[in-house]
């Protein structure tokens, strides 16, 4: 199945969510990845502001900040994201696109990440994402230091058997759902 065909489907059966089921499937896959050994490791978090029925990120926020860990957020810088730390989600504001990102502050260098948060419209089990199209993620995921780890949030019905792939897509390392935390391949399979 072509890529907009995908997109078109899963984009539509998401934004069909019900304002309480939303937030109920939120927290499941937010608790799944709170749980995980790559949360737990993490000292410095970049995540994502949810437009359109994406998974919610507030609970990762507030687990991170009660463990003392930094959060930072992305910001459109013309074809890339900066990420920025910011102490509250308060200090975000609609930028690009009308996706809340925040105003002021020194951007964070990608290598300073521990864990990248990546949205996405539709994943596969391997790791492959597929997004709004506009590349940014993947330019991000092919930037980000080995050392960090990726993951993609998602709920369970945006799993699919396989995505189309090109050369430039770059999979995250591991998905949580609403029903499950996966490893997405043989290097961290196993890992929680």
């Amino acid at each position: 199945m072509p890529k907009r065909t995908i997109r078109q489907e899963l984009l539509a059966r998401r934004n069909q969510l019900e304002a309480t089921d939303c937030h109920y499937l939120s927290l499941q896959a937010q608790r799944r990845l709170i749980d995980s050994d790559c949360f737990k490791k993490a000292q410095v978090l970049a995540l994502y502001s949810p437009i359109r029925n994406e998974v919610q990120t507030g609970l990762l926020f507030d687990a991170a900040r009660v463990e003392g860990k930094r959060v930072c957020y992305p910001r459109i810088q013309s074809e890339c994201l900066e990420f920025l730390e910011v102490a509250s989600p308060q200090e975000l504001a609609p930028g690009c696109f009308g996706v809340a990102e925040p105003q002021i502050g020194k951007p964070l260098p990608i290598d300073a990440v521990d864990l990248l948060v990546v949205p996405g419209v539709a994943f596969d089990r391997v790791g492959h994402r597929l997004g709004y199209g506009k590349g940014f993620y993947d330019r991000e995921l092919a930037r980000v230091s080995t050392a960090a780890v990726s993951v993609g949030l998602c709920y369970d019905f945006q799993l699919c058997e396989r995505l189309p792939r090109e050369s430039h897509d770059r999979p995250v390392q591991f998905l949580a759902t609403d029903l499950e935390f996966i490893p997405c391949h043989p290097m961290v399979a196993g890992s929680p």
